[in-house]
């Protein structure tokens, strides 16, 4: 497939998937709404309401439905107000009617305007107007469409129709200092139709979308797919002929007092205690992950650029958005294809890496290392830029593990990104229609913090400090390799490990003395 005809195919797929998810998920919505209203009302919870004017009137509010032509066959909704005083013994009175006779009825009248209710804690603003007494009861009025009065709790059910109304409680006996608790239910005999229609409409949509996601996808990843250049950013480096770098010897030579597999143990000199053995590690700990963060500082860094960086980025933000749309549903499809054949298909691979790839290169040059000036490229592809990510392609997946490790298992290392970003979930239940409501809410991350600590420094010493860096290079790659692990790229657990630095850390291996030498640690024979 040829690259245009994949971006169209993605970009078809993506317009067409997101609506179509979004008509979903308000179908699902609106279906558990329905079921929850069942023959009767949904309901708000019961809240107080005290002013020290004459009336408290509802919100200014739009015409309803100008256009339609007289009643319906149907119930398009149903209103119903339960008010109580809490003022013992004390009348109340409820009544809507239309705006403009209710506004000319309290013309000249302190009342209340209702204007917003805040809740946790709850809190309702006003917006006072002053006046005078009122001229007359409420109930003596003849323009109310629906009203109702009297001690004790009132009930006003309403049957919605077109028109301009506004919502009016007082007193009986138009008395100051309306004080009472009021509770709001609301019933619809198009919800369920409407449920059934989106869901229908959403399903249809993502049944279109998504393949032509996945096909899009697949030939990008196809264009994506690695080049054959060199080894992967941050993988171990091998010293050669005259390459030696600090603690390794030249080929052909050893230090002394240590032994490498099938050589002689070259003996300290007189009076010199051995070095060190180096510290045995295993195999599995001593292995580079095989997802790779790479970044490196810019030599010529400006001190201010960082300021408006995240502006520059902006087209970037938005095509990543869409291309994260993509990534996840992708992901989705890869995970049945692991769990049906143990492969992950290798396209739809390229391209997941590929959108990271592309993520972590904005993120370096824009908020989560400013690292570099030079602008990030529109492409999945490895460059030459100055940060980079991959992923070592896997042959064999386990099928099983696809069912668990994009959450149970990587519980602990979620924990710890939230750490790193301060993200904070909180789960609350509030008396609204639906019962409990599920909220997200993010703060200044300590990944933020030392970034923004790392580019004041920059701003006024013209100097990116490198061990600041290093450590900032390390919560990044921590962050990559749980996200390459979630998404399902890798069986390898990630190290619970900080690898600070530009680069992936060299790992040794284990030492293996020969045959006979002294255990590590121990004084060498004279």
């Amino acid at each position: 497939m040829k690259k245009p005809a994949a971006i169209i195919m993605l970009v078809l797929g993506i317009l067409i998937s997101l609506p179509g998810l979004a008509a979903l998920a308000g179908g699902a919505v609106a279906s558990a709404v329905g079921s929850i209203q069942g023959d009767g009302y949904l309901t708000s919870g019961t809240s107080r309401f005290s002013v020290s004017s004459f009336a408290l009137t509802s919100p200014r509010a739009e015409a309803i439905g100008e256009d339609v032509p007289g009643r319906l066959p149907f119930d398009i909704g149903t209103l119903r107000l339960r008010i109580a005083s809490m003022i013992p013994d004390k009348a109340v009175f409820i009544g809507i009617g239309p705006q403009a006779d209710v506004e000319q009825y309290l013309s000249g009248v302190h009342h209340s305007e209702l204007l917003n209710i805040r809740q946790r804690p709850f809190r309702a603003e006003y917006r006072d107007v002053p006046g005078g007494n009122p001229a007359s009861p409420p109930a003596g009025q003849r323009f109310w469409t629906a009203s109702v009065s009297g001690s004790g709790e009132q009930e006003l059910t309403w049957n919605i129709t077109p028109g301009t109304w506004e919502v009016v409680v007082m007193n009986a006996d138009a008395s100051s200092g309306v004080d009472v608790q009021a509770q709001a239910g609301f019933r619809s005999d198009l919800i369920r139709p409407a449920a059934t229609g989106l869901l229908v409409g959403g399903l249809i949509a993502l049944v279109i979308g998504i393949p032509l996601i996945v096909f899009g996808a697949m030939g990008l990843g196809r264009h994506a797919g690695r080049s054959p250049v060199g080894p992967s950013p941050g993988g171990p480096a091998v010293a050669g002929p005259g390459m030696a770098g600090p603690g390794m010897a030249e080929p052909g030579m050893q230090a002394p007092g240590m032994a490498g597999p099938g050589m002689q143990a070259v003996p300290a000199a007189p009076g010199v205690a051995p070095p060190p053995q180096p510290f045995t590690v295993a195999a599995e700990d001593r292995r580079a992950y095989p997802a790779r963060l790479f970044g490196d500082i810019d030599p010529g860094l400006s001190r201010w650029m960082w300021l408006v960086k995240w502006f520059l980025a902006i087209p970037h933000f938005i095509l990543l958005f869409f291309l994260w749309f993509a990534f996840v549903i992708t992901t989705i499809v890869a995970g049945f294809a692991i769990l049906f054949t143990g492969r992950y298909p290798r396209a739809l691979f390229d391209f997941n890496v590929g959108v990271m790839r592309w993520n972590w290169r904005v993120a370096f040059y824009a908020y989560a290392a400013v690292g570099t000036d030079l602008y990030p490229p529109f492409t999945l592809k490895r460059t030459n830029y100055p940060a980079d990510f991959d992923v070592d392609y896997p042959e064999r997946l386990s099928r099983g593990l696809v069912l668990v490790k994009w959450w149970l298992l990587s519980i602990p290392h979620l924990l710890l990104v939230a750490a790193f970003t301060n993200t904070t979930w909180r789960w609350r239940a509030d008396n609204t229609f639906v019962g409990a409501t599920y909220e997200q809410s993010a703060g200044p991350s300590l990944l933020g913090l030392l970034v923004l600590v790392a580019a004041v420094i920059l701003l006024f010493t013209g100097r990116y400090q490198r061990p600041l860096f290093d450590f900032i290079l390390g919560i990044d790659r921590w962050i990559y390799r749980v996200l390459a692990y979630t998404a399902l790229m890798r069986d390898e657990y990630p190290p619970f490990r900080l690898d600070q630095g530009a680069t992936e850390p060299e790992w040794p291996g284990p030492v293996i003395p020969p045959a006979g030498a002294p255990p590590a640690g121990a004084p060498a024979a004279p």
